[in-house]
């Protein structure tokens, strides 16, 4: 069964194909079917992850899974929250944007450090939000949400994953995420607990795998 993820960044991909590697599914980003990516205008994750996963569905006529995930800080009342992912004004031509996705990732991590200087509570969480639907207009869309607690550092460890990898520093591993491998990453991580959660609910609702 063909699963279009509604999104167009390649690490979560391989991310979620490693994730769902035990159910019988192709799982292919929008962007490879032409697909544009849809407007984010809410300020949850499920209303947003809703909305991508609906307009991927539409688009392509099929099953789409959307991920909606980002950095809840306790000191800034969960901010960045649903805007994680453009959490620093940076000016990157939308044509191009994957390819600068580094380059959005270093301002992000640099305004959250200003943001949190002199802060006692660094308490932190990485939320994701699935929701996967068998077609757009599917009456009983499959939600799963995967939590991962941390606490953000004072300075970037760790050269791996995305995003703020190199700043959340989990207590249970004594390491930060930047510095795992991925299948320690893919065994723990907040999308790693929501993803358990999903082949759950394909297995038992689509009957599946």
């Amino acid at each position: 069964m063909r699963l279009v993820l509604a999104s167009n960044n390649a690490k979560k991909l391989a991310e979620l194909k490693a994730l769902f590697a035990a159910l019988p599914l192709d799982i292919v980003t929008q962007g490879s079917l032409g697909v544009a990516e849809a407007e984010e205008p809410h300020h949850t994750f499920i209303e947003n992850a809703l909305a991508k996963a609906r307009h991927a569905a539409q688009a392509t006529g099929g099953a789409a899974i959307a991920d909606d995930s980002g950095l809840c800080v306790d000191a800034l009342g969960g901010s960045p929250g649903v805007a994680s992912a453009h959490f620093a004004s940076v000016e990157l031509p939308a044509s191009d944007r994957e390819s600068q996705r580094g380059v959005q990732d270093a301002a992000n991590n640099a305004l959250l450090l200003q943001r949190l200087q002199g802060a006692t509570d660094r308490r932190a969480k990485f939320v994701s939000t699935l929701v996967a639907l068998r077609s757009a207009d599917d009456p009983e869309p499959l939600v799963a949400v995967g939590r991962w607690q941390g606490e953000i550092l004072e300075a970037p460890r760790g050269a791996g994953g995305f995003g703020y990898d190199p700043l959340m520093f989990i207590p249970a591993l004594a390491t930060s995420v930047a510095e795992l491998d991925a299948a320690t990453k893919n065994a723990y991580s907040h999308r790693a607990l929501a993803a358990q959660q999903m082949i759950a609910l394909v297995r038992s609702a689509w009957h599946l795998g």
